[in-house]
């Protein structure tokens, strides 16, 4: 088995596909409906509450998700926040960015929809002399 994506459900695609592509500074692929940005592992795909209808009508609402979390690798959590905000892509954190007890860096902040991301740098071993 191989898990080939995550999915959002949401009633604005165009808008949502917007901020992942200056968030993630990937290209999407897709139409109005919906669109997948595609990583080295695994893709983001947003789609329309329409497009979900089509084969199970009412099994996915846009914006009532509060338990899931999307975990993006950068190498430099400041840079990318300084980033986000700079360029006005993220208004508002939710957590700045903190060295967690493990050592990875990380941040949350919401997309458009509410839906909660992490932006974490992995820790890396320092050398010893």
């Amino acid at each position: 088995m191989k898990l080939a994506h995550a999915r959002i459900v949401t009633n604005d695609v165009p808008g949502l596909t917007r901020f992942y592509q200056e968030v993630t500074g990937m290209t999407p692929v897709g139409d109005e409906r919906y669109v997948e940005f595609h990583g080295a592992e695994l893709a983001l795909a947003i789609s329309s509450r329409q497009v979900i209808d089509l084969h199970s009508a009412g099994a996915a609402t846009p914006q009532a998700n509060r338990s899931m979390i999307l975990d993006f690798e950068v190498e430099d959590v400041d840079a990318e926040r300084l980033r986000l905000r700079l360029q006005a892509i993220v208004a508002e954190f939710v957590m700045e960015p903190k060295t967690q007890p493990w050592g990875n860096r990380s941040m949350l902040f919401r997309d458009p929809d509410g839906n909660l991301i992490n932006m974490f740098a992995v820790a890396r071993a320092t050398a010893k002399a």
